[in-house]
């Protein structure tokens, strides 16, 4: 498990309920992992953005920031959340029409009894973390 270099975001991760954490310690690790995984991309940095834990590109400056968070009035549930104007929430849309759960242009939502499609949303956040380079 990847250590917090940032203390405000291992307190944000501390404060969620304890099966919303471990769902979205998960994505974490999962983003982490595809970053590494995936040419171009380089090391994450990992901040808040509004609050939430956020994932830049910024060493490479290859994709848009990836936001996690748990739903908003809803205990049971955390989401991805992409720039609404990327574009890549329709691409995904596109890509996987019944696998994932969407709001609008902005988020892949999921339950926390949900199993996630591992292979899917992994191709999913390397299209986000690259999202830069093919705009190019």
């Amino acid at each position: 498990m990847k250590r917090f270099a940032d203390p405000r975001v291992a307190a944000t991760f501390k404060a969620y309920p304890p099966e919303v954490r471990a769902r979205l310690m998960a994505l974490r690790e999962t983003i982490f992992e595809v970053a590494a995984a995936t040419p171009g991309v380089g090391k994450l940095t990992e901040t808040l953005k509004w609050g939430q834990p956020s994932y830049l590109t910024e060493e490479t400056r290859s994709g848009t920031t990836v936001r996690i968070d748990r739903l908003k009035g809803d205990s049971g549930g955390y989401a991805a959340y992409f720039h609404c104007q990327s574009g890549l929430v329709g691409q995904f849309r596109e890509l996987y029409p019944e696998t994932f759960a969407y709001v609008g242009k902005r988020a892949i939502t999921f339950g926390l009894d949900d199993r996630l499609p591992l292979g899917e949303l992994k191709h999913c956040l390397a299209l986000a973390l690259t999202h830069h380079l093919r705009a190019k």
